[in-house]
């Protein structure tokens, strides 16, 4: 089957980067897009520290080499000092899509109150990359990534990237971008 679609999976973390601990971000974003999206694609793993020069060229690596039109970063987004995830997310980015954040924070706080403390935000790189920062901790992926897929999928057919089939049996999109306005 031809790849279509490559996505970034970079999971920021001191201690996974030296193999402290498993990485169950990374994993748990990837599983989540292999049940939601149908047809080809591929997964372009990194596990990085949180060194925001490291995760400023990993993302533009990503991009520009990689070829990637997709980037979901996991960890890094609270407020702790060593958090540098959205900080390189809004160097790197020149369209900043506030929304996402705002949408993570809301779906999550319904769950822990200190949810507002996270930084998780979205932005366009080159205008043909969508970079995506979710948390690290795998139940609160499971509870963001399904909340904002609609807008990902949609934010993908605005920048020109063909071929995203999601399994509307698992998922439902939004996309008025594709021809209309539909539901997968």
């Amino acid at each position: 089957m031809e790849t279509i679609l490559r996505i970034g999976i970079v999971t920021v973390s001191d201690r996974a980067s030296r193999r402290q601990y498993q990485d169950l971000g990374g994993p748990r974003v990837e599983e989540l897009l292999g049940r939601f999206l149908k047809g080809g694609w591929e997964a372009v793993k990194k596990i990085v520290p949180d060194d925001e020069d490291v995760v400023v060229r990993t993302l533009r690596s990503l991009s520009d080499v990689d070829g990637c039109q997709l980037i979901v970063t996991t960890g890094g987004t609270g407020p702790a000092p060593r958090d540098i995830t959205p900080d390189a997310t809004l160097s790197v980015c020149q369209k900043i899509l506030p929304g996402f954040g705002e949408l993570m924070r809301a779906v999550s706080y319904k769950k822990v109150p200190t949810a507002i403390l996270s930084r998780q935000t979205a932005g366009i790189y080159n205008d043909r990359t969508l970079v995506v920062n979710l948390p690290g901790k795998p139940s609160a992926i499971d509870d963001c990534l399904p909340a904002i897929f609609p807008a990902v999928v949609d934010c993908l057919d605005l920048l020109g990237c063909r071929g995203v089939e999601v399994d509307s049996s698992v998922i439902k999109t939004y996309r008025p971008h594709k021809g209309g306005e539909q539901t997968d």
